[in-house]
């Protein structure tokens, strides 16, 4: 048996995409902090926009701020939004809580700056105008690791990014398959198909969910974007390098509400054989990229905390997705064979 999710590790919540007061979200970083912790979190990103910045006064022995921000690249001119035009956004954290190096400095998208806060820019790595391009993205990426960041690819249906582009991008150790905001917005925003996909073309790449949360609503109306998707990860102590390598290492998993306790694989005579357990959920799926993935459901008046589900033989990797009795979904990243036959 192998175990890829153990009943032992520890797993902390967070939420890995935020903007406060210095960009365009409604509470400070304080604030946020405040709510989130509140609210069960261990863990949070304030990722503002064009805006590296660390919050470490923040971080106390029950909740650890995680240093990140935002960038994005637009085909405009002039680094405009347009709503009918696409581009790519992309989270950087650090692995020195401390690093605040800006990548690609580009005067036109840093809008959100005051004065004082220009002058004290570090400009790392790449510089020079953005290009909307893929090679511009991967360069960007690259520089970005080359500069203690680890990147992720967001909301990739709000910024209408084709796919043919997603899938030529290298560099990124996670999409975000959850972005409640964006979900608020359009109702559209759950990435999963795309990510079968981006599987299927031997992309490992993991997963995550986040809010990316603004706070234009108040915590209580119906449009709020905060408290509604977050990321599990597995990591042994609540410690900036503990969690950033959880990270790195894609040991953790997104979720809207579920949660899972333990993965494994089994081998037997007749093939092989997930198990999962979870919190109650009405379904349990077995994907691996075809029209027919494995799946369980609990029978009427109850729900469902394990299953074992076997996986087609021909399957290059496989993910489990878990749906809570209000349909709200959890899912590992993609395990590839040579991870669960070793």
């Amino acid at each position: 048996m192998i175990t890829l999710i153990s009943k032992d590790q520890k797993q902390f919540k967070g939420n890995l995409h935020c903007h406060s007061t210095m960009s365009d979200g409604e509470l400070s970083p304080s604030e946020l902090k405040k709510e989130y912790k509140a609210r069960g979190y261990q863990v949070l990103a304030i990722t503002d926009h064009e805006y590296p910045k660390h919050h470490n006064d923040l971080t106390d022995e029950n909740f650890l701020m995680l240093t990140g921000w935002e960038a994005y690249i637009r085909p405009s001119a002039d680094g405009r939004y347009n709503s009918f035009l696409p581009e790519v956004h992309l989270n950087l954290f650090a692995r020195n809580s401390e690093n605040v190096g800006y990548v690609g400095y580009d005067e036109k998208y840093n809008r959100y700056m005051k004065p004082e806060a220009k002058a004290q820019v570090q400009p790392v790595g790449i510089f020079g105008e953005r290009d909307f391009s893929v090679e511009y993205v991967n360069s960007f990426i690259a520089s970005a690791n080359e500069n203690g960041y680890i990147v992720s690819y967001n909301h990739p249906y709000w910024s209408l990014d084709e796919e043919a582009r997603i899938f030529a991008y290298e560099g990124c150790f996670n999409l975000e398959l959850y972005n409640y905001s964006s979900y608020k917005g359009n109702h559209l925003e759950i990435n999963e198909p795309l990510y079968d996909r981006m599987l299927l073309r031997g992309m490992h790449m993991g997963c995550h969910g986040s809010d990316d949360n603004h706070n234009h609503k108040p915590l209580h109306h119906p449009a709020n974007d905060s408290f509604g998707s977050y990321t599990m990860i597995l990591a042994d102590k609540l410690e900036y390098d503990s969690i950033f390598q959880a990270l790195e290492n894609q040991a953790c998993y997104a979720s809207c509400g579920p949660r899972i306790y333990e993965l494994s694989v089994t081998q037997k005579e007749d093939g092989t054989y997930v198990h999962i357990e979870c919190s109650p959920a009405s379904s349990i799926f077995l994907r691996w990229g075809s029209k027919e993935p494995a799946c369980i459901y609990a029978e009427p008046g109850q729900l469902l905390t394990s299953a074992d589900l076997k996986l087609h033989k021909n399957a290059q990797f496989f993910r489990v997705n878990v749906y809570d009795e209000n349909d709200r979904p959890a899912s590992t990243r993609g395990y590839f064979r040579d991870e669960f036959t070793k």
